[in-house]
């Protein structure tokens, strides 16, 4: 006989405290934390329990019986349902002290360094349709909210696209309108749904695989260009026809579109970089600019999704380098060598490295786009190029420039930037908690002399960080 599942409790009349991780509040009962999505300070709410631990539990709120007076009303319709923009009910300002705050906690807590008064964070001057980037999925079960649900109807279209539900894989909540990413990008998708469904096109069964139509991405630019690319499932020459139309359709329709392109899929997963790119119509790529700078960006290239406040962060980066002309730097994982490109004209010679080589390619393509002729590009595993072989046959740098993914960088890559000891670090990065880590690896020979955060997505609570570190 299954054991019955112990019954969580409701929590009545709870004071939400604060903002904890990953865009969730919490509250504090007993000798519980209580996380909480969708609720912000000074909300007193019933919760839920819907997951109970020794030392902290997860919630959901069930009833409101005081709004906080820092509440925003959300502006999408999709708010709550989506799982992104969770801080829409948070006035901007009010995000932005919590972003500080974060940045603030993690550097002190885990860190556990000398620390110099953190400037204050750098807002985003666009708080909507700031992204030049979005990726929509298609799927044959479209998400039912609780309201359709209620309904107890049967619903003809059952095909969708837009954004993935949290913890629903094979789901999709179809989007109307989303207010990340130009209008224009909300226009084509919707048209193409509807096309779609005009002419009985199938969607994907994310878990069959069965089904044309998986995803489509749009990038747009500051220079006006715009990138489509269109992922499908073909099986046949029948689909490949069909598949033709829904391309022309596209090319028809949106005479803007600078960039339309395809991918044949027929895997399992929806990644798309070991797959060839198909042109349909015009360029096999777009351009990004800054500052008089070209950036080539090809349909796999990765750019900051937030072009205009990427500007700003590349700004400080700089800054913090402080370059007079003279100096050999390092550019740690460069991608397509957007950073080492930038700071190359203040800069005697930047050597980029990356372990994406396309992104490499990219980078050598922008750099004689820009007619730059000091920076030399590396692609492989960081902590297998990065070496004290590599940096004796290349030099010592002056400035390391080091912006790793989120995991941070692999102790061998802090074993030799130690080794190297250049004078000045400048660490960018998207997760403050490894940064912290890593920043405490660095601590016996660097000092951190500045902090500056910037916010490049408003509206959720992720936050970028650059640290300048000077040796002892």
């Amino acid at each position: 006989m299954a054991r019955k599942k112990k019954e969580l409790p409701l929590l009545e009349k709870v004071l939400i405290t604060g903002v904890a991780a990953e865009g969730k509040a919490i509250a504090k009962v007993n000798d519980w934390v209580v996380f909480v999505p969708y609720v912000v300070p000074g909300d007193v709410v019933d919760l839920q329990v819907k997951r109970r631990k020794n030392s902290y539990a997860e919630a959901e709120a069930v009833k409101f019986h005081e709004y906080s007076p820092n509440r925003a009303v959300p502006f999408c319709e999709h708010y709550g349902v989506c799982g992104g923009c969770k801080w829409q009910v948070l006035p901007y300002s009010e995000q932005l002290k919590y972003k500080q705050q974060q940045i603030e906690d993690n550097l002190r807590r885990i860190g556990k360094i000398e620390l110099p008064e953190i400037s204050p964070i750098m807002g985003s001057d666009k708080t909507q349709f700031y992204r030049n980037k979005l990726e929509f999925t298609f799927s044959n079960k479209r998400w039912l909210t609780y309201e359709e649900v209620k309904q107890d109807v049967k619903y003809d279209q059952m095909n969708a696209v837009g954004f993935h539900i949290p913890g629903a894989f094979d789901k999709v909540l179809a989007i109307e309108k989303c207010w990340l990413q130009d209008d224009i990008s909300n226009r084509i998708r919707n048209a193409v749904r509807d096309f779609a469904y005009e002419n009985d096109y199938t969607f994907i069964n994310l878990r069959s695989q069965e089904g044309m139509l998986r995803n489509m991405i749009v990038r747009t630019s500051t220079t006006g260009e715009l990138m489509v690319i269109l992922i499908c499932k073909i099986v046949d020459d029948k689909e490949m026809d069909l598949f033709k139309k829904i391309l022309q359709f596209i090319a028809d329709s949106f005479p803007e579109i600078t960039s339309l392109l395809y991918v044949i899929n027929n895997k399992c997963n929806d990644t798309i970089n070991d797959l060839d790119v198909h042109v349909f119509k015009g360029n096999d790529h777009i351009f990004e600019e800054m500052e008089g700078l070209r950036f080539k960006i090809g349909p796999k290239s990765f750019y900051q999704t937030n072009s205009e406040q990427a500007y700003n962060l590349y700004k400080v980066t700089r800054d913090f380098a402080g370059l007079t002309g003279n100096e050999l730097v390092y550019d740690l994982y460069t991608g397509t060598g957007t950073i080492a490109n930038f700071v190359s004209r203040k800069a005697r010679k930047v050597i980029g490295i990356e372990y994406v080589p396309e992104a490499i390619e990219d980078a050598k393509v922008n750099a004689e786009i820009n007619k730059i002729d000091n920076t030399l590009f590396f692609a492989g595993d960081m902590k297998d190029i990065l070496t004290q072989d590599f940096i004796n046959e290349y030099g010592r740098p002056d400035v390391i420039i080091t912006d790793p993914p989120r995991a941070g960088m692999h102790q061998d890559v802090v074993d030799t930037i130690l080794f190297a000891e250049p004078q000045r670090i400048v660490y960018v990065s998207c997760n403050p908690a490894t940064q912290a880590r890593d920043l405490q690896l660095l601590d016996p020979k660097y000092k951190v002399t500045a902090v500056q955060p910037v916010d490049m997505f408003p509206h959720t609570h992720h936050v970028e960080n650059v640290v300048l570190l000077e040796r002892r």
